[in-house]
């Protein structure tokens, strides 16, 4: 899907409030609603727009522990990186999963309470997976920056 200006106006709204009305969100980028819920269609229908969400407070959920870990696999093999990311995939404290090349297999970063918390993770539902060979933990101690607006370029 090719977007013009208009699109990315509207997609850079949504990021910043997807309980936007489609009323508002036209008042916004300064089209009629009709022709603005054509356009957010299109871009849900093209996978331009994923869904929608809210963004809850870690800290005002008691989560004020980010972890980032690294975890190597003792094989490469695809049964069992499909397996790690099955079982990795089962948890709610892992809020993102990469893939990494070099040292480390995968690159996971947690949210949990606290050090306890953090710990139980490791040894109740890490060490328990089949293939893993090491695991690395290196603390947030300050969030700089957190954002989940994708950055929208003009064509």
């Amino acid at each position: 899907m090719q977007l013009d200006a208009l699109d990315l106006r509207i997609l850079s709204e949504l990021q910043q409030d997807g309980s936007l009305t489609n009323v508002e969100l036209a008042r916004r980028v300064h089209l009629s609603p009709s022709p603005c819920l054509t356009r957010v269609k299109a871009l849900e229908a093209a996978g331009v727009i994923e869904r929608y969400v809210a963004l809850a407070s870690a800290k005002a959920l008691g989560l004020g522990l980010n972890v980032f870990i690294n975890i190597s696999l003792k094989e490469q093999s695809k049964a069992a990186l499909a397996e790690f990311e099955r079982r990795i995939a089962e948890h709610d404290e892992v809020m993102e999963c990469y893939l990494m090349t070099g040292e480390s297999d995968y690159l996971i970063r947690v949210v949990v309470a606290d050090i306890a918390a953090l710990e139980r993770f490791i040894l109740d539902q890490l060490t328990p997976i089949a293939g893993i060979e090491k695991i690395r933990s290196s603390f947030a101690l300050k969030q700089v920056r957190y954002k989940t607006a994708l950055p929208l370029a003009s064509k």
